[in-house]
């Protein structure tokens, strides 16, 4: 059996020229990255208009630590709409090399269904992740130097709360002091470091949309607080402008290639436990420009991702989703029907019927937002034909749509009965997208609507640095938007060992902190990490690449 990174180095891509003419691109709209890659201007973007296309989200039910196989789904249905005859575009999320090197793997799709080049896609790609984590040290660096040259603005040195950030999964730089060494090496003061998917410069750079808005934004960051309790932004670092530049580059659409041709966008990559888990606006709207049918991923599981592209970036976008293909698996299925992890590969349709309780809030949060899913069923080479049937059933049940995805061992062939059920929804008229929550809202009111319609707790409780929070938020006048809840991807609620679909909870917010630029607040639920570590066994000891430049244990 081929491996995902020798599957796609025995494709050989399409010239991104002739990905870029199904687009009606020309070669003077392209920015080559050598011959497989490219990036799209953002004024050949604003210069197209929308037109008619339909967008599509694909979420999941509540994943097992391996990942339920999202952007696999997504690939092999743009895949699939195309072999179906719709002009479909993939638009996803850049993988981050900490998951890459480190346990959960990169964000390319497998088997028959990925984006290629893959190797380079899952490793440096067009450069978009480095310049991120430049421009995030760029804003540290500056910040500290404000602090050694003066500290005009009386910044309090133990209310900073800009943090640095290196796109690896690194433990040890979750908490650090800074400054040791004299007076010359700067002020001594706690530190740590975030990986780079969770800045909130990038939730900036795939929220904003054009140079002038990036650079609106990353003025508005929030650095800390003074002495008397007022915030600092980055404006007053006077470094916007270069950080402007920085991006300036990055903030163009990456387009490459499905193995099958399809034309895809992969730009911005944030984690959906930490911020809004969504591409790139401005890739969504490259999209929408030039495709017919735009199909797009959000993280993890509908009350996570899903919710977080609803509430926040469609509201932000103007974006009208119609139709979402909700991915389940047999694996976690059983998962939240009792059974033990080291067992999800054995045959076990009970525990699967149990575990459809989950399948079921998350198809009820899609409809909450007023949209119908599709449930599409991804499917393992250890799924039994009864246990496939028992998830049929069930959705039969629920009134709702399914089909088995086999694009992992079949590509868009596999995919071609989900295409048609999600055409089936698109073209139903049931659509009728609408947020969970208004943004005038009272920041706890917001919170206890996702919770409650959401997550189904029966309530929300606040822990006093939280509730001091929100008013130092309303204070500063930042209560006005939405609302992105950090929590645990494992569970329903937030607290992880909770399976299934889980009542009788309550769940706790321990802060709320401002992301100003990306523009949204932050409420903490449980234990969530913005440094991920390494594994006992990390990916990267299996990675290496032979005499003859082929790449191995890259997947």
């Amino acid at each position: 059996m081929l491996s995902d990174v020798q599957i796609a180095e025995a494709t050989a891509p399409k010239p991104i020229r002739e990905i870029g003419a199904k687009l009606d691109l020309g070669p003077e709209q392209l920015e080559q990255y050598g011959h497989f890659k490219a990036k799209v201007r953002p004024e050949t973007v604003f210069a197209r208009e929308p037109g008619k296309a339909r967008l599509v989200l694909v979420t999941g039910m509540t994943p097992t630590p391996a990942g339920e196989g999202k952007t696999t789904v997504a690939v092999g249905l743009a895949d699939g709409l195309r072999r179906i005859g719709k002009e479909a575009v993939l638009c996803i999320r850049e993988p981050s090399l900490g998951p890459v090197f480190g346990m959960k793997g990169g964000a390319a799709g497998g088997g028959y269904s990925q984006v290629i080049p893959m190797a380079d896609i899952n490793l440096h790609f067009t450069g978009d992740l480095h310049a991120i984590t430049s421009t995030h040290a760029l804003l540290s660096a500056a910040l500290d130097n404000h602090l050694q040259q003066g500290n005009r603005l009386g910044i309090d040195h133990r209310q900073v709360t800009w943090k640095r950030a290196v796109d690896m999964n690194d433990r040890a730089l979750r908490n650090i002091v800074i400054g040791l060494g004299g007076r010359l090496s700067g002020m001594p003061r706690q530190d740590g470091f975030l990986i780079t998917a969770a800045s909130e410069i990038m939730a900036i750079f795939c929220l904003a949309s054009s140079l002038e808005d990036l650079e609106g934004r990353l003025a508005r960051i929030i650095v800390g607080y003074s002495h008397d309790g007022e915030p600092v932004r980055a404006a007053g670092m006077k470094v916007a402008g270069a950080m402007t530049l920085l991006l300036r580059e990055a903030m163009g659409p990456n387009l490459v290639q499905t193995l099958e041709g399809t034309p895809a966008f992969v730009h911005g990559g944030p984690f959906a436990n930490i911020a809004h888990g969504c591409n790139s606006l401005m890739a969504t709207r490259a999209g929408l420009a030039f495709g017919e049918v735009v199909v797009t991923e959000a993280g993890f599981g509908s009350d996570l991702g899903a919710e977080k592209f609803f509430d926040i970036k469609c509201r932000a976008g103007g974006l009208s989703p119609e139709a979402v293909a909700l991915v389940a698996t047999i694996r976690a299925l059983k998962l939240h029907g009792g059974s033990k992890r080291d067992e999800l590969a054995k045959p076990d349709s009970e525990s699967v019927a149990r575990g459809l309780d989950n399948l079921e809030a998350h198809v009820d949060n899609i409809r909450g937002f007023g949209l119908e899913p599709v449930v599409a069923i991804n499917q393992f080479g250890t799924d039994s034909e009864e246990e496939l049937r028992v998830v049929e059933e069930g959705c039969a049940r629920f009134g709702v749509r399914s089909a088995r995805s086999e694009g992992h061992a079949h590509g868009g062939a596999g995919c071609e009965d989900l295409a048609r059920e999600v055409m089936a929804a698109l073209d139903s008229g049931q659509a009728n997208f609408r947020p969970k929550y208004a943004v005038q809202d009272s920041i706890q009111d917001k919170i206890e609507t996702i919770a409650r319609t959401v997550y189904t707790a029966d309530g929300v409780d606040y822990a006093a640095k939280a509730l001091r929070d929100i008013t130092m938020l309303e204070v500063s006048g930042l209560d006005k938007t939405p609302v992105c809840i950090a929590k645990t991807p494992n569970s329903l609620s937030d607290n992880p060992t909770l399976r299934g679909r889980p009542t009788g909870f309550r769940i706790t917010i321990q802060e709320v902190t401002p992301s100003a630029g990306a523009g949204f607040v932050v409420a903490r639920a449980g234990s969530v990490m913005t440094m991920p570590g390494l594994p006992k066994v990390p990916a990267a000891e299996a990675i290496r690449i032979e005499k003859d430049g082929s790449v191995v244990g890259l997947f």
